[in-house]
């Protein structure tokens, strides 16, 4: 899906999920930079080179760097969380943008959604598998 912002840019849009983290993404063309929620990527991500190279690897596998800004409205969940879904979105943004970029992508594992989720606690445990201690006598 692609649309005009503002400054007539065809805008490509991509929206990914990650524990409970939602990132929507959006490619504009440009000169490189990440904005998330208003805020530069490296401050909003702490500066960790892990959570800016995980957040930006599907550009890096197709070379497009320094061509495209984006910008992300993040919220829900840890940055861990919300690093993986800004990839998820970015790539599926990429996808948008040309098809062609589908295969190289996918053949990263950057189209798959990590459905890992925080199981739920049950009744008469501590959290959902801690259960109290077990006394003999």
């Amino acid at each position: 899906m692609s649309t005009l912002s503002q400054n007539n840019h065809i805008t490509y849009l991509g929206t990914g999920r990650r524990k409970r983290s939602i990132a929507r993404v959006r490619l504009i063309p440009g000169s490189g930079k990440l904005i998330i929620n208003g805020i530069p990527g490296e401050l909003y991500l702490q500066f960790s080179p892990n959570y800016l190279r995980i957040s930006c690897s599907p550009l890096t596998i197709l070379g497009l760097n320094k061509e495209y800004d984006i910008v992300v409205k993040a919220q829900g969940g840890g940055l861990t969380g919300q690093a993986d879904a800004i990839r998820l979105g970015l790539a599926r943004a990429l996808c948008n943008m040309n098809p062609a970029n589908r295969t190289a992508l996918k053949s990263e594992g950057l189209l798959s959604r990590d459905a890992r989720i925080k199981e739920r606690k049950k009744y008469g445990l501590r959290k959902a598998r801690k259960a109290p201690q077990y006394s003999k006598r």
